[in-house]
């Protein structure tokens, strides 16, 4: 599918690197957890050797359109989130790549409603074949609902404000139904805003979190690579925001270390099920070159063999 819009891959050399151990041949079986506009997988491809395999998943269809392009016999793309991740085998993975949030593509094409610098509709749908929009959700969402979404989601301090403000104008003037009115609606009611970030920031990115159940997802994902990694096969996670990182952050420390049960002092520990290994920020010549990259952190653990 061609299209005006391109994509940057961020942490390319660096995640790919990670992924497959500084291997230049390898013959395993790899996933890209989150394909978008495929910069990681045809990377990945180009270090495989001839028995290597990739796995791709991503729930976007211009996503999937796109992988359509790719011919290789080598990889393969499903049409799932990455929820959907604990389908595969145990024990068949021999690294796994998660690049979270959204592609350029995305949020610079208006008619996905990602992005309050564009008018469109209020969608967000990361699957537009599926699920409400944004828009449609908004439409009959209780106010304690739209705060507590606005708060947990967007980390927004003016969140009751917000969803007060966005109940009247839907009693008012009816339901708020594109990116444009949602932007001026949130400006004009939170008052003070971080430097140089627009103050419907945190509400833009908080609904889109909740409408793709984006945290849920990747909880499910992390649990879901415990069983289909291999011993001593890699995770990579690249995320771009507080709330996935510390998601990420945590479930790497607690799996990487003994637990001992307090009721049976003498029994063995459960053994720690990975390694943390790497966290990697992109380089000053990458944020120069891509602004967009300047808070992603991709952390980095493999599986260990006795688990």
């Amino acid at each position: 599918m061609n299209t005006p819009w391109t994509h940057t891959t961020v942490l390319l050399n660096e995640a790919v690197e990670a992924l497959l151990s500084g291997s230049t041949d390898a013959a395993g079986t790899y996933v890209d957890a989150t394909f978008g506009r495929g910069g990681h997988a045809r990377a990945i491809l180009a270090r495989l050797g001839p028995q290597g395999k990739l796995i791709a998943f991503d729930k976007d269809a211009e996503a999937v359109a796109e992988a359509a392009r790719i011919s290789d016999a080598r990889f393969s793309i499903r049409h799932q989130g990455f929820r959907s991740l604990g389908e595969l085998p145990d024990a068949s993975v021999d690294g796994l790549l998660m690049d979270l949030g959204v592609s350029s593509p995305q949020i610079d094409n208006p008619v996905r409603g990602f992005s309050f610098r564009f008018d469109g509709p209020l969608d967000m749908r990361m699957d537009t074949t599926r699920g409400e929009s944004v828009a449609e959700w908004l439409a009959t969402a209780e106010l304690q609902q739209i705060a507590e979404v606005i708060r947990d989601y967007g980390e927004e301090r003016f969140a009751v404000q917000v969803a007060k403000a966005i109940v009247a104008r839907r009693q008012e003037r009816g339901p708020i139904s594109t990116t444009t009115e949602l932007a001026e609606l949130v400006a004009g009611t939170v008052k003070t805003r971080e430097q140089g970030q627009n103050p419907a920031t945190r509400t833009f990115q908080a609904f889109r979190i909740f409408i793709n159940a984006e945290l849920e997802e990747l909880q499910q994902a992390l649990e879901a690579s415990l069983s289909v990694l291999k011993p001593g096969g890699r995770l990579a996670v690249i995320s771009f925001h507080s709330l996935e990182d510390r998601i990420v952050k945590q479930f790497i420390a607690k799996h990487s270390k003994e637990v001992y049960d307090r009721r049976a002092p003498f029994a063995a520990p459960k053994v720690m099920k990975l390694n943390a290994l790497e966290r990697i920020k992109p380089s000053d010549d990458e944020v120069r070159g891509n602004p967009r990259s300047r808070s992603a952190i991709l952390r980095v653990a493999e599986r260990t063999e006795a688990s």
